[in-house]
Order: C-alpha cells, then structure tokens, then sequence
C-alpha cells in the first residue's frame, strides 16, 4: 500500500468554503502511471488534482501535473497556486517554481497578504462560435476565441452573465473547450463565469487559466494593465489581474481545509 501525502486546498479564498477546491499530493520518487493519476482524480471529484515530483534541474524546483475528474489539461492556475501554498507553507521560502509539461514554468511567490501566481497570457482574437452560443442560450455582445480552446463570451452587465443557463451537454460535444462568460462587474472591475463540461466540469469556481485570457482581454478593454475580478460561481471568488508583457500575474489567498495522506 502506497501512502501519499495529502492536501485539500481553497485557493483563491480568504475563508473555507470558498474559491475553488484543489488537492495537492506529492510524490518524493516520480509521478505514478496516467491511469492511476486519472482514478485519483476521479477519486478526488475536484476540478483539479495537482500531482508534485521532485525536479532535480536547475530552472524549477517541482514537476507539476494536473488532472480533472476526466483527463489530464494543459494548464490549471487555481491548482498551481494551491499548490505553491502547499510547499511554501511546508519548506518555507518566497517563491517556488513548477515545470510543467505544456504550459513552461510557473512561478508562485509569496506577498504581504496571499500569493502572485504567474501564468503565460493567453492571446484572443474577435470571431464567432454559433454552436456555443445557442448552448450558452443567450447572444454575447461580442466573441474572442484563442488558438487553443479558450473562449471570452463578452456581455454588457454582470446580470447577463448570473442569469445564464447552458446546456451542458451541447458544450460538452464542442470538446474540452472552456467557455468564459465575462462583463464588467460589480463591485470588482470584471465578472466572469467559467464552464468546462466537455473536461468533466460543468462550471468551475474559481479558474486561474481563464483570467489567464481574461487579462490581457480586459486590460486592452480597460486601458490599463491591472484590475479586479470575481468569477461568480456558486463558491466565488475574488482575484487581482496584472499584464506584464506576456506574463498574466493572478493574486489571492488560499486555505488548507485538509491535510493528511492518501492511501491505495
């Protein structure tokens, strides 16, 4: 029996309950076989499991993989930040660095009040997706569609956004697409709303790749490069949104809800 430790993270949440839920595990002697990250993904039933190794190289400290309840992705922000939490609290520092497979190296660090996680922006251009609009079941003002299976649904007020009601499965059968729902909000400069189904979650609570596309949307919409969002799920969650260059820096604090050891 292997006995893995542990961690079950709030991330982007000031308080339990909140923001999106990730589980973090670390592996000291490499990754498992995909199956058996797979099933403990689907264990998990998180929108994330973040799986740790060792990276005995120079440029990072920790190969970082991520699973959902269905598949491995390319790039999840909400785990990573988890699981920057999860390693500064337990060997100290101020910053840590994860090599990935598809998305480079992403750095957490540590600031006064939570963390600053960089990921590599995602560029978007205007364009149309009608199959996802009638699912969406509501005509966004404009689309913007990136090379790999982001797209920004721009609606003029948060009301439009918080009433949506799509249908799942019509998403799902358009591929593991994330669809982003996004206007100007409330009392934070922007809200969003983020759904998944064809990678296994319907809506996402709090979805760092997203706002990886939502900056650099938003900041040439703002005219300025850093502002406020908050991703209006059922959970919710608040981030800061900085542009710099070609690096999307997204802060917020996280919450160890659970800690301990997985064990089959």
């Amino acid at each position: 029996m292997l006995v893995i430790p542990y961690w079950h993270v709030d991330a982007f949440a000031a308080h339990a309950f909140e923001g999106n839920q990730a589980a973090v595990m670390i592996y000291e002697h490499g990754f498992p076989d995909d199956t058996t990250m797979a099933r403990i993904g689907n264990e998990n039933n998180f929108a994330e499991t973040a799986f740790l190794v060792p990276h005995e190289g120079p440029e990072a400290d920790w190969h970082l993989r991520w699973f959902t309840p269905d598949c491995e992705i390319r790039l999840c922000g909400h785990a990573t930040l988890a699981a920057g939490h999860v390693v500064l609290s337990r060997d100290g520092g101020d910053v840590v660095r994860f090599q990935t497979r598809q998305a480079g190296v992403l750095t957490v660090k540590r600031t006064d009040d939570c963390y600053a996680l960089g990921l590599p922006a995602i560029p978007t251009r205007y364009g149309e997706f009608p199959q996802a609009v009638a699912a969406l079941g509501d005509a966004p003002a404009a689309i913007a569609r990136s090379d790999d299976g982001y797209n920004l649904f721009f609606f003029e007020n948060a009301a439009k956004v918080r009433a949506l009601q799509p249908d799942m499965k019509a998403l799902a059968t358009l591929g593991d697409h994330q669809f982003i729902c996004t206007a100007p909000g409330e009392d934070t400069d922007i809200v969003s709303r983020v759904f998944v189904p064809g990678a296994g979650v319907d809506e996402d609570s709090v979805t760092g790749s997203a706002h990886a596309a939502l900056t650099p949307f938003w900041a040439d919409r703002l005219a300025r490069s850093a502002f406020t969002a908050f991703q209006a799920s059922h959970r919710g969650g608040h981030l800061s949104c900085r542009l710099d260059g070609d690096v999307v820096w997204l802060g917020g604090p996280c919450v160890t809800v659970v800690e301990g050891f997985f064990s089959y």
